[in-house]
């Protein structure tokens, strides 16, 4: 640790020494009573010997700085996971939530919407122990039944995603419910007709109630990450009754997810197509103040589909972005490039572009038949961000090993960015032994109070992974 202080002449520079080819991140401070304040990522050259940090002769204040070495990627402290309450059907989880008395809450379906399929709920304790399961009660009739996102109020946790609308599997309603924290009992279900097969993907609170994102008018139904729909807005009360509801057509073809940020809301999702991220502000009226697109638009004929599943927001406003991209992707030929990449974005609260990532295929396969999808992702304290997928590939004439890993056995893969956009490190985990499942993919992620993280892991149930901590609490 060192410190300096502006004089107002022309300070020398600090120079700290290092170690050649080596990642550090920089801190710095004022008061060594709060929290550093991240401000660069280090990489050194096989040459470098010492660092150099230029003084603002400017400053008449006491800095104190920091060079440590960026910590290693972790590893697995424990890993658990559950089926519904028919345990000979599947199970997939999509969405994860860190609950307020340590235990953790994930939420998808058992079945699947071709076979049976119905949402589940499974809420853990602290250390992965069952507390209590819900699919049962939540279920009317049909498979049209998704489980898409949970959020935490005071007396209990709100649900969302649709129900079969008939016995026919030709239609889906938006549905919301709230459960018992300690029991997972419904408190109330409500349903919605807002056109079509439509659902409810993600709510944030307001001061009547919440406001619910999704789609209506899909044309693919059965799907459970793009429904080729149409953007919704809808206002509930507390007791999810609707009080008035939003098009969002003409920004979002697939709302995805909303978080309370400064002066409004953020909403993001599939921009029309599908060919683009889509990101919109709004006030608590529902006014749309901005909206943006991210992503990459071909311009030669491969691929130019931007997927967008992964919203956060940190707690100094920066918005955080991530999905997958196969953009320049040709499907034969010569010309075939990389499929399926992680692309991840950094914001600024008003909607500017601060530095966009593609990442993938860690195992070191061909490129051309891996699909790395990103479902999640956290800001970090350090003003980065973690960034959870799956890894693998789907591909009958393709399969290879690497290194003891076979390709066609899917992994969680975990990327870890620094706020400045630097690829600090990523990691993949799977079953060793296939006794926890062939194949593992990452869903969602959450931080923990210890500076670890919960990985929703989909191994045909849904899985709990509680990595090793990245941070100090």
């Amino acid at each position: 640790m060192l410190f300096t202080q502006g004089s107002g002449g022309n300070p020398s520079p600090l120079r700290l020494s290092v170690q050649p080819e080596k990642r550090y991140q920089l801190w710095q401070t004022e008061d060594l009573r709060v929290p550093w304040i991240y401000k660069q990522a280090v990489t050194t050259t096989p040459e470098t010997v010492e660092y150099e940090i230029a003084l603002n002769s400017a400053t008449e204040r006491t800095l104190f700085y920091k060079l440590q070495p960026t910590p290693p990627a972790p590893t697995i402290d424990w890993f658990t996971s559950y089926r519904g309450e028919r345990s000979q059907m599947e199970a997939h989880g999509h969405f994860l939530l860190a609950c307020s008395d340590g235990g953790f809450l994930q939420i998808g379906e058992s079945g699947s919407p071709s076979n049976s399929g119905r949402i589940l709920v499974i809420k853990v304790d602290e250390n992965g122990a069952l507390i209590w399961k819900q699919e049962t009660a939540l279920f009317i009739e049909g498979s049209l039944n998704l489980g898409n996102s949970a959020l935490e109020v005071a007396d209990g946790y709100i649900i969302l995603g649709s129900q079969q609308s008939n016995g026919s599997n030709s239609g889906q309603n938006s549905m919301i419910a709230k459960l018992n924290k300690s029991t997972g009992v419904p408190l109330f279900i409500e349903t919605f007709d807002s056109g079509g097969a439509d659902a409810f993907e993600h709510a944030a609170t307001n001061d009547t109630g919440y406001i619910a994102v999704g789609y209506r008018q899909a044309m693919d139904s059965e799907n459970t990450f793009y429904t080729e729909g149409q953007g919704q807005l809808t206002f509930l009360n507390s007791n999810g009754v609707q009080i008035a509801s939003f098009d969002l057509n003409n920004y979002l073809s697939q709302a995805y997810r909303i978080y309370p940020t400064q002066g409004g809301y953020i909403i993001s999702g599939q921009a029309a197509e599908n060919t683009q991220y889509g990101l919109i502000k709004i006030d608590s009226t529902g006014t749309v103040l901005w909206h943006r697109q991210y992503g990459f638009e071909s311009v030669d004929g491969s691929a130019d589909d931007d997927h967008c599943f992964a919203l956060d927001v940190s707690t100094h406003g920066h918005l955080f972005l991530s999905g997958h991209t196969r953009f320049g992707y040709q499907s034969s030929g010569l010309n075939q490039t990389n499929n399926w990449d992680t692309l991840t974005c950094k914001i600024d609260g008003s909607g500017n572009l601060i530095w966009i990532r593609r990442q993938g295929n860690p195992r070191g396969f061909d490129p051309r038949y891996i699909h790395d999808e990103a479902w999640g992702i956290r800001a970090t304290p350090d003003g980065g961000c973690l960034v959870v997928a799956g890894s693998g590939d789907e591909y009958e004439n393709y399969s290879a090993h690497s290194q003891d890993e076979l390709s066609d056995k899917w992994v969680v893969y975990l990327i870890k960015y620094a706020a400045d956009g630097v690829l600090e490190w990523e990691t993949t985990f799977g079953d060793p032994g296939e006794a926890l499942g062939w194949d593992w993919a990452g869903e969602d992620i959450v931080l923990t109070s210890d500076g670890a993280a919960v990985i929703a892991v989909d191994n045909a149930s849904f899985g709990f992974l509680k990595i090793t901590p990245l941070f100090n609490p």
